[in-house]
């Protein structure tokens, strides 16, 4: 199965893959995801990974979270000869073909370590929670910077601005926000982080 939500062009791209594997093979097939894993890391534009292992016997399913920097290098590496060699060595040793979806924009600030299934919490949610850092950001830089800030040009000003704010936002706030309101971002089940 595979799921696409439209993105922009230079986009970071957020890709989640579920794997069901054969009882006695999940051996086997961690030492090829950590063989993908690798030959991906080597790519341009490969942003990083996580492997999470099945959360429970009622909930078998391994999860695979990568992203790269846009669609043009996702593009590349998923048509890569080396990563279709370890993909049909993957897929012979699972229950049924892999599911995979991509995700862009806001949805992959709120993505929780541990989280099984990887599902976004409701739009208002996050588009609360995104506000609640988004506020202050903004405020520390204008009380930081306003002074300097107001002797430069609008369009320049406003560049600046958000260049800081969305790498704050994307580094540092958004992943210790969507910690921090995990309860109530994601309310059902139990938070087994790993």
């Amino acid at each position: 199965m595979i799921s696409e939500r439209p993105d922009e062009p230079f986009s970071p791209l957020t890709v989640v893959v579920s794997r069901r594997v054969k009882k006695g093979q999940e051996a086997a097939f961690e030492k090829l995801s950590s063989q993908m894993t690798e030959r991906a890391s080597q790519r341009p534009g490969y942003l990083g990974a996580t492997m999470f292992r099945p959360s429970s016997s009622e909930d078998p399913e391994y999860r695979i979270v990568f992203k790269f920097k846009d669609r043009e290098t996702l593009t590349e590496w998923e048509e890569s000869e080396e990563r279709a060699e370890l993909l049909e060595q993957i897929e012979s040793l699972l229950v049924q073909p892999s599911e995979r979806e991509v995700t862009s924009g806001i949805v992959t600030w709120f993505t929780l370590p541990g989280q099984n299934p990887v599902t976004p919490p409701p739009k208002w949610k996050m588009t609360f929670v995104s506000w609640l850092a988004l506020y202050p950001a903004v405020t520390l830089v204008f009380v930081l910077f306003g002074d300097i800030l107001a002797q430069i040009p609008l369009l320049l000003r406003t560049m600046a601005v958000t260049i800081v704010v969305m790498l704050l936002m994307s580094y540092v706030l958004m992943p210790r926000m969507t910690r921090w309101f995990a309860f109530w971002l994601f309310p059902k089940k139990n938070h087994d982080v790993r």
